[in-house]
């Protein structure tokens, strides 16, 4: 866990082309590489457009990240307040952006970030062991605070497609620059969607390149993250899955790390390797390392968990 960077002042090349968002405190943070600009709205008051969003996450002319993750109380947002109703401990809503300005579910590095940040400016308080109910489009996620990162409950799994994902193994094809054909994919919902594909080796997943967005078929309707994934060999080491992994996110482009693309492809790669493949997985990513695991969920479901680091690296004004 590392602490805040002394603020700072992010200015334009060209002046205060921030307009009307001069003045705005900021934070920027990351989750194993996977780094987002933070906003501070307890009460609702800022409304960031797609353009707003899209100028700060921009790398070259604004702050730079994979997205945007403004916090606001859960009883200032109109599409929370069934979930408030439901869950009366989401005092807190993630509300979380593609860095393209596009609105998002959720985003399993982003909320551990965002409870880091919530600690960092005051807005909440917990210790080690403790957990907090956070609100998400994704629905409610619980995060708890562990020794080195945080561990969030991400919900029930399921498959886009599940009749043919059970009857077939796969429900997509997978066409991407760098691989020589289209690649058989299982497409999974944790709250957002992905389609995964298993490759065979690790020059696979190097040579692959996600400059160019992944062509998926059928497409699910919102769209999709696309997760490459590689076996390690052997799969399983002291009764842990492991895999690595790269993604191209929806409305992003290839990032460092995907919190739901891990939990998705632990998802598809156990159900791959069948009846006997373990419930705990470490899923590496360019950015680092993050645990994946699979419990009985209060609801009769199968939960996945996700944990690993949140860390946050600078604060500041924009000019």
């Amino acid at each position: 866990m590392t602490d805040s960077a002394p603020a700072t002042t992010a200015n334009h090349p060209a002046g205060p082309s921030f307009g009307a968002l001069a003045g705005l405190r900021f934070a920027k943070g990351h989750g194993t590489g996977n780094d987002f600009v933070l906003v501070a709205d307890p009460d609702g008051a800022r409304d960031l457009t797609a353009a707003d969003v899209a100028h700060l996450c921009d790398r070259h002319r604004g702050i730079g990240g994979d997205g945007l993750i403004r916090a606001v109380r859960s009883r200032h947002v109109p599409e929370a307040a069934a979930l408030l109703a439901a869950n009366p401990a989401a005092e807190w809503f993630m509300d979380y952006r593609n860095g393209d300005g596009s609105v998002s579910e959720m985003c399993g590095n982003g909320v551990r970030v965002f409870v880091h940040f919530l600690i960092g400016q005051g807005l909440a308080v917990l210790a080690e062991g403790e957990a907090l109910t956070i609100g998400t489009r994704g629905g409610v996620k619980v995060v708890a605070r562990t020794a080195d990162g945080y561990r969030v409950d991400m919900g029930p799994w399921d498959f886009i497609s599940p009749e043919q994902a059970r009857a077939r193994g796969t429900d997509a094809l997978v066409d991407a620059a760098g691989l020589d054909v289209a690649r058989p994919a299982l497409s999974v919902s944790m709250g957002n969607p992905h389609t995964v594909v298993a490759l065979a080796d690790r020059a696979e997943l190097d040579g692959t390149n996600l400059s160019v967005a992944p062509v998926v078929t059928p497409v699910p309707t919102y769209g999709t993250n696309v997760e490459f994934a590689v076996p390690a060999e052997p799969l399983v080491t002291d009764d842990v899955g492991h895999i690595s992994m790269r993604v191209h996110e929806r409305g992003v482009g290839e990032t460092l790390s995907c919190g739901t693309g891990a939990c998705a492809a632990a998802v598809a790669t156990r159900f791959w390797a069948g009846a006997d493949a373990p419930d705990t997985w470490s899923v590496t990513v360019p950015g680092g390392v993050v645990g994946v695991r699979f419990f009985p969920g209060p609801d009769g479901r199968e939960h996945v968990e996700l944990s690993g680091p949140a860390v946050i690296v600078a604060d500041g004004v924009l000019a």
